[in-house]
């Protein structure tokens, strides 16, 4: 991902560890900072605040709602109760957003 402009602009990299698969029903992950070729790294060391937690849990639902549509709820977890979880919740809808218009085209 890239972080906006007025964040710094730089291009930053996670990876996931899937803990838990339930298909057409449930994904949980852990999402961790890394460097560009995997490697799990501090998010300190990006420049990111103190309060980042260094892995975050997230689940994925799905749940049909009928007539063809999926309802899709995303839940994070881990993360303390302020800034950086309100920009977490930015980014979450952010990307939200973007998939609901890439799936609205087809």
């Amino acid at each position: 991902m890239r972080a906006p402009k007025e964040f710094g602009g730089q291009d930053m990299y996670s990876t996931w560890t899937y803990t838990k698969i339930v298909p057409m029903r449930e994904i949980e992950y852990l999402h961790h900072f890394a460097d560009k070729d995997g490697n799990r790294v501090d998010p300190a060391q990006q420049g990111l605040p103190p309060e980042m937690p260094k892995e975050v849990r997230n689940e994925v639902t799905f749940k049909g709602v009928g007539k063809g549509k999926t309802e899709v709820t995303v839940t994070e977890y881990d993360w303390p109760v302020g800034h950086m979880m309100e920009m977490s919740k930015i980014g979450m809808e952010q990307c939200l957003d973007k998939m609901a218009a890439i799936f609205a085209k087809t």
